[in-house]
């Protein structure tokens, strides 16, 4: 982490504390333990890499979801704060916001451009080097009342980016998963408000931010075993690779749900 790097990370995870704990919005935090454990675990000096993915419910989810980390975090390598990848067209939109986007641990990501794209590489580089990527699986902010409905009724996440699959299915070790889920980060910011005050955060809202249990170490290893040992004769290695990414995304997108609606209710309905 260069010096520049560092400063940016550290006035930015110190802003949102103090925001958090200003008494302007109201916090609750729960499992934070699991990715706690999952920085300091012993298997990254191994060069196994973190993923945490959570759903993304508005323009401020991150940075100030990571205001609740411990101050040490802060202070210490880029190891331990996490790297995300990030829209060009809205973070990387002239040199002042390029250069404090790429100083905060931000991959510029342009839309539309695949799952081969240098933001991806660069992804599974920093997981190869043991670093901590956070991926917001949807690829954009959908807010909760704009969910559809599944056949069951019940409000469900809009599908993830295949890149998720792509980056979990890359890395020389398989990263440890740890799934997410925020709420009140809409009330916080709400999509749709006239100017200026689209730009401004809503006083009193009630967020909460909840790791689940990281997923079995094998568990991306398993699924692509499987898909591999079902391989169907006329099937290309293009279409496999598709195939076990698409697997992998859903397995993912899954266990973010389940956890969301373990936190909200089946239904979604305390978003």
């Amino acid at each position: 982490m260069t010096l520049r790097s560092a400063a940016t990370v550290s006035i930015i995870g110190l802003t949102c504390k103090a925001f958090l704990n200003s008494g302007l919005c109201k916090i609750s935090v729960n499992g934070l333990q699991h990715l706690a454990q999952a920085l300091e675990n012993a298997h990254r000096e191994h060069d196994r890499g973190i993923v945490t993915i959570s759903n993304h419910i508005s323009t401020l989810d991150d940075p100030v979801t990571w205001g609740i980390l411990p101050v040490k975090y802060y202070l210490r390598s880029s190891r331990f704060t996490r790297w995300t990848l990030g829209a060009s067209d809205i973070m990387f939109t002239n040199r002042v916001f390029s250069s404090f986007f790429r100083h905060g641990q931000v991959l510029e990501t342009f839309r539309g451009k695949g799952i081969y794209q240098p933001a991806v590489e660069n992804a599974i580089e920093k997981l190869n080097q043991g670093c901590w990527v956070h991926l917001f699986g949807e690829g954009k902010v959908n807010q909760p009342d704009t969910y559809q409905k599944d056949e069951n009724g019940l409000a469900t996440l809009p599908r993830f980016k295949w890149g998720v699959g792509r980056i979990l299915s890359s890395t020389a070790h398989p990263p440890i998963v740890i799934p997410m889920w925020i709420t009140g980060f809409d009330k916080l910011m709400p999509e749709g408000r006239a100017f200026p005050f689209k730009y401004f955060p809503r006083i009193g809202a009630r967020l909460s931010v909840t790791f689940g249990g990281p997923l079995p170490l094998d568990h991306i290893q398993s699924i692509q075993n499987r898909v591999s040992s079902g391989r169907q004769p006329e099937e290309t290695q293009i279409e496999l690779d598709a195939r076990m990414r698409t697997e992998i995304t859903t397995a993912v997108h899954q266990a973010i749900l389940d956890l969301g609606r373990r936190v909200s209710g089946p239904s979604l309905a305390n978003l």
